[in-house]
């Protein structure tokens, strides 16, 4: 790893992970001013006129706490689906654009190795993704606790809903990794990636819906992030991110490797 390079690449990258801060703390404001412990109900019926939309969405779980109604309505699509662009961003400017733009020749004049190009861009990957999930849990936590007098949140349980969001991240982030190490065109280090976590999303979106899609669940790695259940403190869902965890270790470890084998157009 390049602690130079890895300086270098967060100055670079710093204000689009400020702006997908800033619109997490929007959504997570609203939705968290919109709790209402007396409006349950109404929610509920809302949701029953409505099933299909609040189902493809996740937001079919009643919620009977704070916590229930955050994850119900934060972690079921607004966490997945902006952590995953920034993802897709990041993975391109850390390596597509580098292949792309025919720089690598320019990196690879110098004592920097493809192993150690590959790792330091992989670390500022991580970072930002880990400064995502700790910036959600924290300020929703504290806006939460001001906001909301009158309840509460389990912070273990709370914590870990988080740690299952970080492993999911890194699991579509591992996916946009690899598809920059595989491909030389932008079109296809973007497009690999970005295309394979959009269809996981609406996979997952359409075996929601409808009973008769619940097979779609095996198709798409989404099914192994359960909100619900980690606030709940499901053995089976610890399982699952651990699964995630492994899963993108895997996927990360074959993206460098391919990387240093193949031809690249210097």
């Amino acid at each position: 790893m390049s602690w130079i390079l890895y300086q270098k690449e967060l100055k670079s990258n710093y204000k689009i992970l400020l702006l997908f801060l800033v619109v997490i703390t929007m959504y997570s404001s609203i939705i968290i001013a919109m709790y209402d412990p007396d409006m349950n109900s109404s929610l509920e019926i809302l949701a029953k006129s409505m099933p299909q939309i609040f189902a493809a969405f996740g937001m079919m779980n009643i919620a009977t706490t704070l916590l229930d109604f955050i994850t119900n309505y934060l972690y079921g699509f607004i966490l997945i689906v902006f952590p995953f662009l920034l993802s897709v961003i990041l993975c391109y400017r850390l390596i597509g654009k580098y292949v792309d733009h025919g720089s690598m020749a320019y990196l690879l004049a110098t004592p920097l190795s493809r192993q150690q190009f590959m790792m330091t861009q992989l670390m500022v990957l991580l970072t930002a993704l880990v400064i995502v999930v700790i910036y959600a849990f924290g300020f929703i936590s504290i806006y939460a606790w001001l906001m909301v007098k009158d309840a509460s949140i389990d912070m273990i349980s709370f914590l870990s809903v988080n740690i299952g969001l970080l492993g999911i991240h890194c699991l579509l982030g591992s996916l946009c990794y690899l598809s920059c190490a595989l491909f030389n065109e932008a079109k296809l280090s973007i497009g690999f990636g970005a295309g394979l976590g959009i269809v996981f999303i609406l996979i997952q979106m359409l075996s929601d819906v409808s009973q008769q899609f619940e097979i779609l669940n095996y198709l798409t790695p989404l099914t192994l992030f359960d909100p619900q259940s980690l606030s709940s403190g499901e053995y089976q869902a610890f399982v699952y991110v651990f699964i995630l965890f492994v899963s993108a270790l895997l996927l990360f470890g074959i993206g460098q490797f391919l990387f240093k084998k193949r031809d690249l157009p210097l």
